[in-house]
């Protein structure tokens, strides 16, 4: 197998010269998304859909960073806000109405931990999924091999090590669940605090969709 197979594989390879071929179309893309005008809000959309292998509605608010781009799929209404970096060696699966606050970083790339074997330049990519309507909060770090269930909220600075459950808040390093979100959240936009009657019909009658 070449470096290329062994890679899409899940297996150690080493970034030779076909490997860094490939990343210089997420390159020449991400250079343009981050040098565009930054008002020019139909331009970003139209480079997000180039630069990534699938996706319906998505917005990223440069600078973004990424290895590949086609190693991402993420679903309707994804959007990552400044500074996001993906680095996509394995697939990254998001779902739909997915939201990044800024600096958020998620790693499937990784290296052997004993100094002998990873001075060889092995090294290896393990797939991250993330669920449905999942808002993960700014400075937060998603590590190789996370599953992130559906309706999650992930705070703010968190390192996620292992695998958080559907319908959960999240937190910390190491990233730990703290509590369920239930029905007594449904009216709640910040802590205690409640949305007011206007904005509340709004959300009733579905306006913002």
């Amino acid at each position: 197998m070449n470096n290329i197979e062994r890679r899409d594989a899940g297996l150690p390879y080493i970034s030779d010269e076909s490997v860094l071929e490939e990343q210089k179309r997420a390159r020449r893309l991400t250079q343009a998304l981050n040098t565009v005008d930054r008002s020019d809000f139909g331009k970003i959309s139209e480079i997000v859909k180039e630069l990534l292998g699938k996706s319906e509605g998505a917005f990223i608010n440069p600078p973004f960073y990424c290895d590949y781009g086609n190693h991402i799929e993420v679903g309707k209404n994804f959007f990552a806000n400044y500074n996001c970096t993906i680095l996509d060696v394995a697939k990254v699966k998001i779902g739909d109405n997915c939201q990044m606050a800024p600096n958020v970083a998620i790693y499937t790339a990784g290296h052997p931990v004993h100094p002998d074997t990873r001075n060889t330049m092995y090294e290896y990519g393990i797939e991250v999924v993330i669920g449905d309507n999942v808002w993960i909060g700014g400075n937060s770090v998603i590590c190789p091999g996370v599953h992130i269930g559906n309706n999650v909220v992930i705070g703010a600075g968190s390192v996620v090590t292992k695998d958080i459950p559907e319908w959960c808040i999240a937190a910390g390093n190491p990233c730990k669940v703290i509590r369920k979100i239930t029905e007594a959240d449904r009216k709640l936009y910040f802590k205690n605090k409640e949305f007011d009657d206007e904005a509340w019909e709004q959300v009733n009658r579905g306006d913002h969709v």
